[in-house]
């Protein structure tokens, strides 16, 4: 079980960082033309899309470190 929370862990601080990374790519792509218009830009939903994923994912492994401590502190 540990093994299997370990390697889920892993999976979501890569996941974290990837959405981090794609988030902050799509926001410097942000022209000023696009800044302009009215209400936001398809690049900004999508820059904001990737930091509510880059916030699911943090808040995942968290919660996976908390299953670790608790079934270490059983064992």
């Amino acid at each position: 079980m540990q093994t299997f929370l370990v390697l889920l862990l892993i999976a979501l601080m890569i996941a974290t960082v990837v959405a981090l990374i794609r988030g902050i790519v799509t926001f410097l792509k942000t022209s000023s033309d696009e800044l302009k218009g009215d209400g936001p830009s398809a690049s900004a939903l999508k820059s904001n899309r990737m930091m509510q994923m880059r916030i699911l994912f943090q808040a995942l492994a968290i919660v996976v470190v908390v299953l670790l401590l608790l079934s270490s502190g059983r064992s």
